[in-house]
């Protein structure tokens, strides 16, 4: 049986735990809203962005430019996108568990596959393993800009265009609400011309079909274009990440702060039970050691 003392020292520890979870709560909480609002400001733009250059490439010549490109598909590149730091239930265990799914199943197809890596707990998972690295950046959620966007996307493309890989996909948790995130695995290179999102679709006595006339030309266009494009689907990527990242702290540390609040009213239960019992002990000693004088 434990002392009262052992008793005292876990209460005492389980409250200071239940008072970090509960702050640790509320910090989530309030950079949840920053992260939301952010998300949803961004979202119609960077859907929007892919329906036109979905459409757009339907109608160009997909050689006018070395991201519209489709090659023989043999080099696999995976940006598989963490958190810096744990503490956030299932979220980089859900994203690590299917990344490594789909590079197995890459693999199995006799294709090879390299990783590029955004986040701390990303990078150490799949350090240990025997899987290629070619890139990781971490510490970026901390403030996150565009100009993280520009710089993982300006990586990303240029080894694209130097053939270093012949497709690309993202792995990522896509933002739902505050209790629930969804993981994507979403292809980025080469641009898909079939539109996933906001793109027009062809309808009866209509055609996806013609041409369109530009001003400047096709190429100047694209160059403007499909750059940018993809700086914002990394930008919309980063965004959903560090919203859902959030959004699985708090409900983490809100189940916490629940749970120690639980093992606090068991373990103070047992801690009065065994007081009792040890002061009804002492009195029946003493009683007893009465009962003997006389």
């Amino acid at each position: 049986m434990p002392s009262l003392q052992s008793l005292r020292r876990k209460i005492a520890a389980f409250k200071n735990t239940q008072k970090i979870t509960k702050a640790m709560k509320m910090v989530a909480a309030a950079k949840l809203k920053r992260s939301q609002d952010r998300i949803l400001a961004a979202r119609p733009y960077a859907h929007k962005m892919r329906g036109v250059l979905s459409n757009l490439s339907q109608r160009v010549n997909r050689t006018s430019h070395p991201l519209l490109q489709k090659r023989e598909g043999r080099k696999i590149e995976i940006l598989v996108v963490t958190s810096d730091r744990g503490l956030c239930g299932g979220f980089n265990g859900n994203i690590v568990r299917k990344s490594a799914e789909f590079v197995r199943q890459c693999e199995s197809q006799g294709l090879s596959v390299n990783l590029s890596l955004i986040g701390r707990k990303g990078r150490d998972y799949f350090r240990r393993r025997s899987w290629p690295i070619r890139q990781e950046w971490t510490g970026i959620f901390d403030k996150l800009s565009f100009e993280h966007a520009i710089d993982i996307g300006g990586d990303l493309t240029e080894n694209f265009i130097k053939g270093t890989f012949d497709e690309l996909y993202v792995v990522y948790n896509e933002f739902k609400s505050a209790i629930q995130q969804r993981v994507i695995v979403e292809k980025l290179f080469p641009i898909d011309a079939t539109a996933e999102f906001g793109a027009p679709q062809a309808t009866e006595g209509s055609s996806l079909g013609g041409s369109y006339l530009y001003e400047p030309d096709e190429g100047e266009l694209l160059n403007a274009l499909v750059p940018k494009h993809f700086q914002i689907q990394t930008y919309r990527i980063l965004l959903e990440s560090a919203a859902a990242e959030h959004g699985a702290r708090m409900a983490a540390m809100d189940g916490a702060t629940r749970n120690a609040g639980q093992l606090i009213k068991k373990v103070t239960l047992y801690y009065n039970k065994t007081r009792q019992a040890a002061i009804t002990k002492e009195l029946m000693d003493i009683v007893g050691g009465a009962e003997a004088l006389k």
